[in-house]
């Protein structure tokens, strides 16, 4: 089944998956109506926020830490479908929702210096966390093909959400997730935690404030899926303690592989939309940031030598990301081009005025004067997750340790001022919707328009799965 076809039926499938759970048609899927009991408006007391944790996998370790190190958040359940296993992002991973309550109470444990703390609840069912009315926030760190219907459900059931990215599978989740978010006056977060650095906020105020002139290049890259087990793979039995059944969920039926789930469902396209909304997010999240995009986004796409697997593999997603997406203002954004001077992963701007690149070796200009220029109290200025974090401009930018517990602060801070966080739910629907209209570029081979206003492919049907 080649992606085209993969993408179309996944778009069918989980459009009457998700209409069905949205609008409570099906008693199975629908989510109760509960309040808790600590909502936190503005005029209410701070007292402490109830916090589940909705998947125990890979990125489960840095979301825990985040909020566990939080004095006035406490995490009462933690849930997964997979009791504990290894084999996540890396073999000796050992992972699962017996792992992650046992971190937690061990954590409380030590912190009130009791001998034994059992106060976490566990549970495989996500339902039953948004049932609880001493839930007040939900962590959802579970793959991409189920954020937009434990969103959707959990704003109805009145929990705010911090939900991992990319926000969204298909364009149509991100549209459905913004209605939901604001209909229900809820506070989202998107994970994508880059937007609490100091050095990426820095960086975005040089651009937006016109420190190169008028931007006219961006060149970046996104990696690409690692290989898979090819054509001719064979099924395997589902392993015990693993709920497969609703891991899959919304997703079509499909036979266990060991290779489908865990980590690495990010390379099929049923679940994901590979490196390109991966990394991606994080990359196209800070150039929207840094050309304050936000409430928009580009309105060309086209392939430029994009790669995918063979035909047959279970893997779906591009081995090579390769893009050119181009902003009404003319500029340009080109995925898959090197960075010069930078040895892994970076973001180059060229404008009218000089250039501007980022990268884990630190912050480079010119002219040399941009990079230590002063913000203005009459320029823009954008939002501080940490005041008291430290600006450091060269060197290794800041560890997951840092960025994730200043966004989780942020986000707990927006759940009791009820303000937008850093990264609100119609910036990360934007940044989704860059990624989604790449893929299916670089998918079609041909160059496609997009209206950011009406959100609609100009000139042609919606692609399946936009």
């Amino acid at each position: 089944m080649n992606a085209i076809t993969q993408t179309t039926r996944r778009a069918i499938t989980r459009r009457r998956f998700l209409r069905r759970a949205a609008l409570g048609a099906a008693a199975a899927w629908a989510a109760p109506a509960i309040v808790p009991s600590s909502v936190l408006g503005a005029n209410a007391p701070s007292n402490r926020i109830h916090v589940a944790q909705i998947g125990c996998g890979n990125q489960s370790g840095v979301i825990l830490s985040a909020f566990l190190q939080q004095p006035d958040a406490q995490i009462v359940v933690v849930c997964d479908v997979n009791t504990a296993s290894y084999g996540y992002k890396t073999p000796e991973q050992f992972l699962g929702r017996k792992v992650g309550q046992e971190r937690v109470n061990a954590y409380y444990a030590r912190k009130t210096g009791v001998g034994e703390y059992k106060g976490c609840d566990a549970t495989n069912d996500f339902r039953d966390c948004l049932a609880r009315p001493d839930v007040d926030a939900v962590a959802l760190v579970v793959p991409d093909h189920w954020h937009a219907i434990m969103t959707i459900m959990a704003a109805k059931a009145g929990k705010d959400i911090y939900c991992e990215k990319p926000l969204s599978l298909t364009v149509e989740d991100g549209q459905a997730m913004v209605k939901a978010v604001r209909q229900h006056k809820r506070v989202l977060q998107c994970g994508s935690m880059y937007r609490s650095s100091p050095r990426n906020r820095y960086r975005a105020e040089l651009l937006r404030n016109g420190r190169i002139g008028q931007i006219t290049r961006i060149l970046c890259s996104s990696g690409g899926c690692p290989k898979g087990p090819g054509p001719g793979w064979k099924p395997m039995p589902v392993p015990e303690g693993f709920d497969y059944d609703l891991w899959l969920g919304p997703a079509p039926a499909a036979p266990y592989h060991e290779l489908r789930c865990l980590y690495r469902f990010r390379y099929i396209l049923d679940y994901s939309g590979g490196e390109t909304t991966n990394t991606g997010a994080h990359i196209f999240g800070q150039i929207q940031w840094s050309l304050g995009t936000d409430d928009t986004g580009p309105v060309e796409f086209e392939d430029m030598g994009s790669e995918w697997p063979e035909p047959g593999d279970l893997f779906t997603a591009a081995t090579k990301v390769r893009f050119r997406a181009r902003y009404a203002s003319g500029a340009e954004l080109l995925c898959g081009v090197p960075v010069p001077g930078v040895k892994y992963s970076g973001t180059r701007y060229e404008g009218t005025e000089g250039w501007l690149q980022s990268g884990p070796e630190g912050l480079e200009t010119y002219p040399e004067s941009v990079k230590n220029s002063t913000i203005g109290p009459n320029e823009i200025r954008l939002p501080v997750s940490n005041p008291a974090r430290e600006l450091v401009l060269d060197g290794p930018r800041e560890s997951s340790g840092v960025m994730n517990p200043d966004h989780a602060r942020n986000f707990l801070d927006c759940v009791k001022s009820r303000r937008d966080p850093v990264e609100p739910v119609e910036a990360a629907h934007r940044t989704a919707t860059l990624c989604h209209l790449a893929n299916i570029a670089m998918q079609l081979k041909r160059k496609i328009r997009w209206d950011p206003e009406q959100e609609q492919i100009v000139g042609t049907t919606r692609p399946p799965g936009c």
